[in-house]
Parts: C-alpha cells; structure tokens; sequence
C-alpha cells in the first residue's frame, strides 16, 4: 500500500475531477458504497473459483461473527446498493459511476497496490448494443480529454448462457489434449473455470494454447448479431478498435462483449480500464432481472501513463510579509479575508525577517507578495509585487480584496 502525497495527489484530483465531468455530461449519477461488504456478495457475484475470491480477498470476522471483506472491486457493491435501495424503480435505465479504494491481497507489481484505487460505471437496464458502444465512447472521450493517446481499444464476446455451455465443452476437451503443457494452476482449474486459461499468462500455458477454440467462433445468432452492431456503432462513431479473441475477464458475471483499453507503455501489466456486459448479474443477487454492462479504471495506472505530466500544484495568490510584531495581526486579518473571499494566501507565523518570509514566497511560487508594516497600516497603503518580473504596484489595502478576487478570476 502506498500513500499519495502533495506533489502526486494533484494529478489525481484532475483525473478524478475530469471523470466527473465527462461522464456526467453522458446522464451518469454518483453513488459511494461501503469499504467493507459481506463476504457472500462477492463469493456469489465474482465466483468462488475466481483468483480474487480464491486467494485475493481481505476478509475477516466482525465482532457479531459476520463474515465481511474489504471490496476487491467495485460493481458487486454497487449492485447490492441498487437492489437493496430499488435505484431502478426511480428510472428504467440507471446510470451511476463510483470511485475509491479496493483491496486485493496479491503480489505488488508496477501500477498495482494491495490498496488501489478504481474509477468505474455501470449502466442498467438497457439491452440495446447501441449503450454498449454509448460506454465505450464514453471511455474513448474520457481519455482525450485527460490527454492520454497511448491506449488501444479491444473488444470480444464471452457470449451467453445459451450458447457459453457447448463451447465450455470444446474448449474443455481441447485444453484436456494439452494439460499436460499447462501450468500447475491451470491444470488444478481447466474443469471448473477453462476461459481462465486463456488468459494465463504463464508463457507455456500461452503457447500450449495458441490455437485454441475462441468464444466468437460458437456464438448463438442473438450473440453473434449483438457482437456485430457493437462493431457496426464504433465505426459509425470513428472509434478505433481490434477484435481479441482470447480476451476473458477475470469475473465469472460477465457475459457477450467485453472490453479492455491497453497501452504497450506498462510492460506485462497492460490493461487500463476493461469491463464488459453482466446481464445475469442483478438478478443472480436477488433483484430483478435487468441487464447490464460497466466498466473500471485502474487509477495507479492512469497516474503512471501521465508520467512526467504532472499537475501543476496550485499556488497561493498572494503572501503577506509581516514586518514587525505590530504587523502579525493585521496581515493575519488581511489574510483571512482573502481566504474568506476564495482567494489562496499564505503568511509566516513565526515573526522571520523580511528577507527569509520573501523566501519562502519564493518557495511557495506565490504570483505576488505584500509587505505589511507600520507605514503601510499607518498609510492604508502597500506595494503589491509581482514575484514573476519584480513590478510593484502600490495598492488600498481597503480594496486589496477586491483587487486580488479579480486577478485571480
């Protein structure tokens, strides 16, 4: 785990703040659920065979003896929230997006903590492949506008449960023909879960499976024509994108297209943002039956893929230098009404010499200074200084409020 400090935190609340606006600007909502839920939420959505519910999950016994666990993603919580508030008695299409900590206890790699953060959206009640592409434009116009290009768009279809159980069948016989290729891991779990293969990244377990039967080619029609719209929208809507056969996702709720935004600027680990349909999900949790789809954002590295573009730390307006004692309480006045206004201010408080309060200006990158003594209380008057290019302007110490709100608009 690791702790985000002033210099890093900015760039983070732009990412944060630019989700906000984008995706409220596509009808979205949204919603905070708790850290901890009952372990059964996660056990019964992501699938008890699953790496996360297997090995991964932070879970304990509270003081009632209830098995609860630190959420490890995000959608399970967001649909328990859902049901259990009815959100979909309020509109027949529900739109929410969320963000904050999860928690995985697995080995710490590049751009990936035991607590890490997610951004993510869920959109219920809509079956038409056309929300499927509305997400996916949303994610496209997302990264733009975060001035993040190094990502590539790639989609596939997990299909259904109608058409999901013969392939199981296929690829289960064709996965037995090589398990001895396999690793331990996938060998132990080809019966109860052989879409995780495919996504193994042992290298043997990638070779032995290279040609291996792919979910597209066994679609159901109805599948098969959703898979095909989606594609169909994209283009209309000039969004870049490849089919990836081999893509699976890690959860066993997702079911027909699934996606993921890829970068080749993090090595191994190099999904961004990914998720897919779960139209099975709401109603395999006890409420009604509503399709969805959803996606989230790995926020550790969309921090890493900005790199070297920071965000600029904002920067105090003004900092007023106290010259003598008499001086400390009025600039600390004076101070506080700017704050009060909206205006970034800072001052010393510890009674320094001139030279050391302009310094930490300096410091500060504060875009002026004033220096505040007996002749400038006495005169009600001060010199304002542009800390860029020296100039000083002489100033009302009345009006400065007033001056400063409008330089700082």
């Amino acid at each position: 785990m690791n702790d985000i400090l002033p210099g890093e935190v900015e760039t983070w609340q732009f990412l944060e703040q630019s989700a906000r606006e984008i995706f409220e600007i596509y009808g979205f909502s949204e919603i905070r659920t708790p850290v901890p839920e009952k372990t059964e939420l996660f056990c019964r959505s992501i699938g008890e065979t699953t790496d996360i519910v297997e090995k991964e999950m932070y879970t304990f016994a509270d003081k009632s003896q209830n098995s609860m666990t630190l959420r490890p993603e995000g959608t399970a919580p967001v649909m328990r929230a859902l049901i259990q508030n009815r959100l979909y008695n309020q509109d027949s299409v529900t739109k929410l997006y969320y963000l904050g900590p999860m928690f995985r206890y697995e080995r710490p790699q590049k751009g990936r903590y035991r607590q890490f953060h997610q951004l993510g959206a869920e959109v219920l009640g809509v079956e038409d492949p056309k929300i499927d592409t509305q997400v996916l434009a949303m994610l496209h116009h997302y990264f733009r506008s975060i001035g993040i290009d190094s990502v590539s768009l790639q989609i596939n279809s997990l299909g259904c449960p109608q058409c999901r159980p013969a392939y199981r069948e296929i690829l289960v016989a064709y996965l037995e023909s090589r398990l001895a290729a396999l690793c331990p891991e996938c060998q132990r779990r080809y019966l109860v879960n052989p879409l995780r293969v495919l996504d193994c990244k042992v290298p043997g377990c990638r070779e032995a499976t290279t040609d291996a039967p792919a979910m597209i080619e066994h679609l159901c029609a109805d599948c098969e024509t959703h898979f095909s719209q989606v594609q169909k929208h994209l283009v209309a809507l000039e969004i870049p994108f490849e089919v990836n056969s081999r893509m699976v996702r890690g959860l066993d709720y997702y079911v027909r297209t699934t996606f993921e935004l890829v970068t080749d600027q993090l090595g191994s680990q190099n999904a961004v943002a990914a998720g897919g349909r779960y139209d099975g999900l709401v109603e395999g949790l006890g409420g009604p039956a509503l399709p969805g789809i959803g996606f989230a954002i790995g926020l550790e590295r969309l921090v890493l893929l900005k790199g070297s573009e920071k965000i600029a730390p904002r920067v105090p307006v003004v900092f007023i230098a106290a010259l003598g004692d008499a001086a400390v309480d009025p600039a600390f006045v004076l101070m506080s009404q700017l704050q009060a206004a909206g205006v970034r201010a800072e001052m010393d408080y510890q009674s320094k010499s001139l030279k050391a309060q302009l310094r930490r200006a300096n410091k500060l990158n504060a875009r002026y200074s004033l220096v505040l003594g007996d002749e400038e209380i006495a005169s009600g008057q001060a010199q304002l200084k542009n800390m860029a290019d020296g100039t000083q302007t002489p100033v009302s110490l009345a009006g400065l409020v007033d001056l400063l709100v409008e330089k700082n608009s």
